[in-house]
Order: C-alpha cells, then structure tokens, then sequence
C-alpha cells in the first residue's frame, strides 16, 4: 500500500488455510487406489503399475510374474469366528505378503480373500524367471501357513492357493495375463489347495476344450443329440431280468462322446437336471412300450439319478408325472443313487424315497463300496439293492483283497435282505466265484454290452425265455 506522496508503507495479504484441502485430496488418493482394511494398493493401482512393468520389460527384456494368492476356506472362518475376526486375519496377510516380497515389488488386494502378487525384473530367461518366481510363492504359502493370532486367545491356521503367470513385455495383455494367473490358482485348488501351480499353455488349451464342451452341451439337449443305450442285468442263471441305462452323447458332426467326458460338466453346470429329466421320461416311454411284448413286459429299467437332479425340490412330482403320463408300474422303474448323495440332508433324502417307495418305485445304491455308506445308512434308506463296484470285481480271482471285500458286501447284503448285482463281470471265473459267493444279479460284458434300444430288443431271445414272476428285482 502507498500513501498520498507514492511511498510504500506496508502490505496486505490473503491467504486460506488449505491443510483440509490436501487431506482430503490424500484421502481421496487412497480410496481410489489403496485397500481401506490392508493399506495395500487395490485392483486399480496394480494394473496401472503392471502397465508400466509391461512397458519396462519391454525395453529391458527382463521377465516379471503376476501371483494370484487366495485363501483356502476363508468363508469357514468368517463364518464361524465373524468378519471382525476375518477382517484381522486379512491385515496380517497383509503384513506378511510385505515381508515377502522386495522393495520394487508390488503386493495388492484385488477384493474378498484375494491378493495378487506382481514380481518385476527376474532376468531375461523364462526359466530362471520362473525359478524365483516359485521360490517367492513358496515363500508366501510358507509363511501363510504359520498361525494367526486373530485375538487374544485365539491362534487360527491357515492356508493359501497360489497361481503363477510370468510375463515379458507386450507378449501377453494384462486380461490375458490375469486370466492365466486365475487358471493357475483354480489348478491349485484343483491339486488339493496349499499349493502353487504355474500357467502352462497345456492349462489354456483344456480350459478351451471346456468352454467348448459346455457350449455344445448347451446346445445338445435342444438338438436331439443325446442317445440312451441299455445293459443287460442277469441273475443266476442267465436270465433276462432287466437292463440299465446308459446316456451316450452323439453329435451330429463327430465320434460319439461318453459319459465320463460330459457328465461331470453336465453337473458342474447345472444341464444335468434337464438331461436326467428328459431320461427318466425317455425311459417310462420305453417301459410303456415293453409292457405290450410278453418278451419284455416284465423287464425293469435302471435309471440313474444324479445328486444334483434328486435334490430338486419337485423331483418325487416328476417322477410321479413321468410314470402316470406314460401309464407304467412304478416297481419296473429303478432309481440308481450313489452314496454322495446319502451325506447330505439325510433326513430329506430319506423322505424323497419313502414317498416313491410307498408308490412301488425301487431304490439301488450304485457303486457300493467306493464311497462312504455305513451300515447305518443302509438301515436308514429303502434300498433293495446294492451294486458291487467293478473295480473290486476285476480281480475277485487273482487279488485276495478285492475278493475279501466282495465276499464282505455280498454277505452283508443278503444279511440286510438287500439283492446284490455285481457290475463289470467280464469272465467265467469271475462269474463262477460270485455264485459260489451268493451274489444273485450281474451285469457286464460277460452277458452283453451297452447297445441302442432296437439292438437290445433284437437280443432277447438269446436270453431265453422271459421269467415267469413280475419280481424281477427279487431275483
């Protein structure tokens, strides 16, 4: 400011605290790229920081690697213990992700209980790259494993799955590299959890391979392109007392695919209740059918039923549809159960059955002997029929182990009052054994192959002649 004559005589001066200001503009910094719980750097910080790993490595053609680090069974924990426990454990995962890694590296939470690792300058060849990229994951696994004192008097341990995918430059892009640390991850859970798993192409060629599968699987059921084939089940002397069914996948444009190689997708994806409904009714039109040749009207057919498609909750009101629109005795339709489906919600399995037994529908546990039933499940449960598993009768005559099993399950079923059916029989000695031993039904080889409806009904009288009582089951 001057006075009248020009001098200056002093200042004036503004200014506004701005410290609010900058806090705020930090806070928003680190909301929009660090985790709030670990402090770590979130998803977007991270692919920022592998966009320029990617550009630096480009010009160095030094390698780096992306670890995907998950924790095994998180859930139970948050679960059992509440997320304020789950939320400490997660910060200490934090601190030790930290001290495993160096200076340059970069450990972020992508969200949940999933961290990703990113390694940088590990040298120009991928297999040494590869070497300290596994000995840092080795690292992180081995100190996860280490117990979590998530309270005062609580010491929690736990355990991680660990994908690996290395990288150099430009020669993959950041979703694809992502993608093929996940695939990773997924093939160490698939390995038993606790694990590292590095990335391979042979990883990315089955995994397209499935999504192929299970695209034309979706498209198969609407095309018509499933075929059911039947196996012959005998008694004792050879008679004709029922067959089983068996789906087959046929495309139009190719060899025909069985059921090892689509029923465990169909059932990871949910088509198999749509393909068990559609068999289930396929096979009482089938039934419906035999009822008017004397050669067969006495035949029962086995269906088997998948876990995922009985625990539908209007499974019994299919059944029971299936049955009265196609006119058909419900004691010549088989249910075949495996003992997966006996672990869970025992009390509603049980009711299911009731209902249908009371109907006249027939239960058999299938596979006995590979899973888990006890003594107590087979008291429980309505089942009239036990089928002994092939891979103990494959060596009844030259393994003394499988022979004592066999023998074991054949007793047991007939002290249950339970019918025993031996599957996978495939020659004389062993066909002669399993009589001696008491066993009444069989199915395998021996006695006929899986074949197409017409080339069965074509088969019967190579069976002789039809039984003369309607309980086959018994027999």
């Amino acid at each position: 400011m001057r006075d009248d004559r020009g001098v200056l005589t002093h200042y004036v001066s503004t200014f506004s605290d701005i410290s609010d200001l900058k806090l705020a503009e930090s806070e928003i910094h680190n909301l929009a790229f660090f985790d709030p719980l670990t402090a770590l750097p979130n998803r977007r910080l991270l692919l920022n920081r592998l966009g320029l790993a990617r550009v630096a490595g480009k010009r160095s053609q030094q390698y780096g690697a992306l670890l995907i680090i998950d924790l095994d069974h998180f859930k139970n924990l948050n679960d059992t213990l509440g997320h304020d426990v789950g939320d400490r454990l997660l910060v200490e995962v934090a601190s030790r992700l930290r001290a495993c890694i160096r200076e340059g590296d970069t450990a972020a939470r992508q969200g949940g209980d999933e961290f990703i690792v990113m390694l940088e300058d590990l040298g120009s060849e991928a297999a040494l790259a590869g070497i300290q990229a596994e000995a840092v994951a080795e690292k992180i696994r081995l100190s996860l494993n280490e117990p979590f004192l998530v309270s005062p008097d609580i010491q929690h341990f736990h355990s991680a799955s660990i994908g690996v995918s290395l990288f150099c430059g430009h020669d993959k892009t950041t979703e694809a590299l992502l993608k093929q640390a996940d695939i990773a991850l997924y093939k160490a859970k698939d390995a038993g959890r606790n694990s590292v798993r590095f990335f391979d192409s042979a990883m990315q060629t089955a995994l397209d391979t499935r999504a192929s599968l299970e695209s034309r699987l979706h498209r198969a059921l609407s095309r018509n392109e499933f075929v059911l084939y039947v196996q012959a089940q005998v008694n004792s002397a050879r008679q004709l007392i029922g067959a089983e069914i068996l789906l087959r996948w046929q495309p139009p444009d190719g060899a025909m695919i069985g059921p090892a190689d689509f029923i465990p997708l169909a059932e990871e994806t949910g088509l198999i209740v749509p393909i068990g409904t559609w068999v289930l009714d396929t096979a009482c039109a089938r039934l419906r059918r035999w009822a008017d040749n004397p050669a067969t009207e006495r035949l029962y057919l086995s269906v088997n039923v998948s876990a995922r498609q009985f625990r539908q909750p209007d499974f019994v009101d299919q059944v029971q549809a299936a049955l009265s629109r196609h006119g058909v005795k419900p004691k010549l339709l088989k249910l075949e159960l495996t003992e997966s489906l006996l672990l869970d919600n025992v009390e509603g399995v049980i009711a299911k059955m009731q209902v249908l037994r009371e109907i006249g529908v027939r239960f058999s546990l299938d596979d006995f002997g590979t899973g888990y039933a006890s003594l107590s499940y087979l008291k429980r449960f309505p089942f009239e029929q036990l089928k002994v598993d092939r891979s103990f009768i494959r060596d009844i005559a030259v393994d003394p182990d499988d022979a004592a099993i066999v023998r074991a399950i054949i007793a047991m079923g007939n002290t249950l009052r339970l019918n025993v059916v031996a599957e996978g029989v495939e020659s004389e000695a062993q066909h002669r054994y399993l009589v001696e031993h008491g066993c009444t039904c069989f199915q395998g080889y021996l006695f006929g192959r899986p074949i197409a409806f017409a080339d069965f009904e074509k088969a019967l009288p190579s069976y002789g002649q039809p039984l003369e009582t309607s309980d086959n089951w018994m027999i």
